[in-house]
């Protein structure tokens, strides 16, 4: 078993790997079945084959969410753009480097969640996307940047902030942020983190909007085209 220890700077462990077998399981949404009360979900597309390698995005909810809520980000995509989704939920009420200051038992799960994922299904490498709206946004920021030597996207809605104890790769980032948002206004949030992506040469394609605390379609559908391009 691993040592906790490793996940305290936000690094994960799982990546993907040659199957051995095809996955069981069939098209739809299927439960992790690696936790009991807040267990996470992944969503497999119709036309996904083993023999062709999908992209996959994990996907953050934002605080009080649930599972389910980080799912339905980009779940009318999925089909279309033959992407597989994983929605983990965090272990307290929200994330824990927001609510304990410190990496620990979400980045834990996520691994967990992706080994998963890893085990069952072909994933091309090129596009893994980590992703999220408002908490789940400054988390998928947060761990997509210390760990860019696994995801290639990072699709930040409305977030906060970024943090990093420990930064790997440069992972490409698409952020979006209500120009009204009163829950996490714009200018201490998104437009603070754009400059400091830029400053360190990161590749950012970012929107600003006509609008408050959510994600308008025109915005969802932006940031999956962006990520599959």
């Amino acid at each position: 078993m691993l040592s906790r220890r490793i996940f305290r700077t936000g690094r994960l462990t799982a990546r993907p790997q040659i199957l051995n077998e095809a996955s069981a399981l069939t098209s739809g949404v299927h439960p992790l079945q690696l936790a009991g009360k807040r267990d996470g979900f992944v969503y497999i597309p119709a036309a996904y084959r083993s023999t062709y390698p999908a992209a996959l995005a994990l996907m953050l909810h934002g605080a009080g969410g649930q599972a389910d809520h980080g799912l339905s980000i980009l779940r009318n995509y999925a089909d279309e753009h033959n992407f597989i989704l994983l929605a983990p939920p965090s272990r307290g009420v929200t994330w824990d480097i927001i609510e304990d200051n410190a990496f620990g038992n979400d980045v834990i799960f996520i691994d967990q969640a992706l080994a998963f994922v890893f085990r069952q299904f072909s994933i091309d490498t090129k596009k893994i996307a980590v992703g999220g709206f408002s908490d789940g946004a400054s988390y998928a920021g947060s761990i997509g940047l210390s760990n860019g030597d696994l995801f290639t996207h990072v699709l930040a809605f409305s977030p906060g902030f970024f943090f990093t104890a420990q930064k790997q790769g440069k992972p490409r980032v698409f952020i979006s942020h209500g120009i009204h948002d009163h829950i996490l206004p714009i200018d201490p949030c998104s437009r603070r983190i754009v400059r400091q992506l830029e400053k360190d040469q990161h590749v950012v394609k970012y929107m600003e909007f006509d609008g408050e605390h959510i994600i308008p379609l025109q915005i969802s559908e932006t940031a999956i085209s962006w990520f599959l391009e």
